[in-house]
């Protein structure tokens, strides 16, 4: 890990346990295409009001999110708290040169602020080296399963090196791919956090084997989050959060928890659990 990145990361990134009540974070949304497709995603409409992963008022261009930041940092309310800028969607940042664009085009005017991504990890392994270019801090990956069984029960389609795969097979490549990515990311010095999304009745024993396999990669903490019922699975049962606390302790031992998460949106600025403002509304 490069030298004092682990400390900044962990002081400064609300994410990764840092004081949430005084850093605060803005997502700039210019990342479009995803390339795969969760049972449980719905990035079909937006509402001001509604706060999830996947939700963007509007798509901006790596210019207009040069823009907001700079909008961000002259207000004085906003620039007090604002410690990170982040690329989490819509889609999958990696799978949009905008994302990579929009991180150089801010880190030249505003190099004191700290720089992560969050990604489903399909072409981490393939990227990781355009990764080193933007001077990244840290890095969210979200892994749902360990067994490809398992996975394709949650993602319907995996489109990788210009081929679509569907059922296990996609999910086996998506499964390895995240954990080599994990591996190679941490090689590299970056902070990795592990998001897993809890899906009672799917994904309930892939918990553990995850655990084990992001601390064995690299991975420096886990965030264990529920899922919001839509899409496909919009059927399923959220699980409760006695039963989400639950799992997170059985697992603080193999590998830290996080328990701040608040699910945010694509477009979220301000600090955690009390956005400033949205992108767009604003």
């Amino acid at each position: 890990m490069r030298a004092g990145n682990r400390e900044r990361v962990v002081h400064g990134h609300p994410c990764f346990g840092a004081n949430r009540h005084r850093n605060g974070r803005i997502h700039l949304a210019v990342a479009a295409r995803c390339n795969i497709a969760c049972r449980y995603c719905d990035r079909r409409h937006d509402c001001a009001n509604e706060s999830r992963p996947g939700v963007a008022s509007r798509l901006l261009t790596p210019k207009e999110g040069l823009e907001q930041v700079r909008s961000a940092m002259a207000d004085p309310a906003l620039s007090s708290v604002i410690k990170v800028v982040g690329i989490a969607g819509p889609g999958d940042p990696l799978a949009n040169e905008e994302s990579f664009e929009t991180f150089r085009l801010v880190k030249a005017e505003f190099p004191e602020l700290i720089f992560c991504l969050s990604t489903n990890g399909l072409v981490l392994r393939d990227r990781i080296a355009d990764l080193a270019t933007v001077d990244l801090h840290s890095i969210t990956i979200t892994i749902n399963a360990v067994d490809a069984e398992v996975g394709a029960k949650i993602y319907k389609e995996v489109r990788y090196r210009g081929q679509r795969y569907c059922g296990e097979e996609g999910a086996a490549i998506l499964i390895h791919n995240q954990f080599e990515g994990v591996r190679l990311a941490a090689e590299q010095g970056l902070l990795v956090k592990v998001n897993t999304v809890l899906i009672p009745g799917i994904n309930d024993s892939q918990i553990s084997p995850i655990a084990e396999k992001v601390r064995e990669s690299g991975g420096y903490v886990m965030n264990v989050m529920p899922i919001i019922p839509q899409a496909e699975l919009a059927g399923v049962d959220r699980p409760t959060q006695q039963y989400l606390e639950s799992v997170r302790s059985a697992h603080e031992g193999i590998i830290a928890q996080f328990r701040g998460c608040q699910q945010c949106r694509a477009d979220a600025i301000g600090l955690i659990g009390g956005c400033t403002v949205e992108a767009g509304n604003g």
